[in-house]
């Protein structure tokens, strides 16, 4: 198994350390962040066991600075809450904000999403968020980009029939991408992802309990409208939702 991990292990585009932590920063790597932080055996990841009481769990992929996951845990303490972000230094600004916050219900995995959602077993999230993620504007580059074919077959086993799956972009030309892999990928496979959205407002306005974040506040200065798009996973004929 170990072989096979390491003959298909993907590249992990873009920087994954940036400038120096902060004394307190990296205090609270050395001491808080162990505690929170997510570790990948062997086989499949049971997510409930990584918090123990909650009535579901969610995943945020690619969380930056950590302030929507933050928030979202404060908000919902009874909601277990797994983020991955390769960036170190998007890391410790979360595990500042867990110790701020006394948060107990958010883990951690310092790495590519990927590795994580091969590993989960099925209808094991009820909501996946995947905000502002890196667009890798230009043609070649595409190919880097989270949303593909295989990635959503992880994200559709991994989705309870009925969760959510949240994408939001100020990037029109990702955000036609996304809907464009989402309808082949149904296509391809079945209803899969739904998308809910009936009317503008609905992809124009963020979600409830949205608390903004730098990256949407900085789209919204250079004059960049972003867009929030939810799809609910299908259920299977016959199915009821198990949210």
């Amino acid at each position: 198994m170990s072989g096979e991990r390491e003959t298909s292990r993907r590249h992990v585009y873009g920087r994954t350390k940036g400038k120096a932590l902060r004394p307190r920063q990296v205090n609270l790597m050395e001491t808080l962040y162990p505690g929170v932080s997510i570790s990948l055996g062997e086989g499949f990841l049971d997510p409930r066991g990584l918090f123990g009481d909650v009535d579901d769990v969610w995943l945020e992929i690619g969380f930056g600075g950590g302030e929507h996951l933050a928030h979202q845990a404060e908000i919902h303490p009874r909601i277990g809450i797994m983020g991955c972000e390769p960036f170190l230094n998007g890391v410790a600004k979360l595990v500042s904000e867990i110790d701020a916050r006394g948060l107990s219900n958010v883990r951690i995995l310092n790495d590519d999403a990927r590795f994580l959602l091969e590993r989960l077993p099925p209808a094991s999230l009820s909501r996946v968020f995947i905000l502002y993620p890196d667009p890798w504007p230009k043609k070649r580059h595409n190919k880097r980009r989270f949303i593909n074919e295989e990635t959503l077959g992880f994200l559709a086993m991994a989705l309870k029939p009925g969760g959510d799956l949240r994408f939001a972009s100020d990037i029109p030309d990702y955000v036609a991408w996304t809907l464009a892999h989402i309808d082949r990928f149904n296509r391809e496979h079945g209803e899969t992802f739904v998308w809910t959205a009936e009317r503008a407002a609905d992809w124009r306005t963020p979600y409830d309990g949205w608390p903004g974040t730098r990256y949407e506040a900085k789209a919204i200065r250079e004059g960049r409208t972003p867009a929030y798009l939810t799809f609910r996973r299908a259920c299977p004929d016959g199915q009821k939702s198990a949210i």
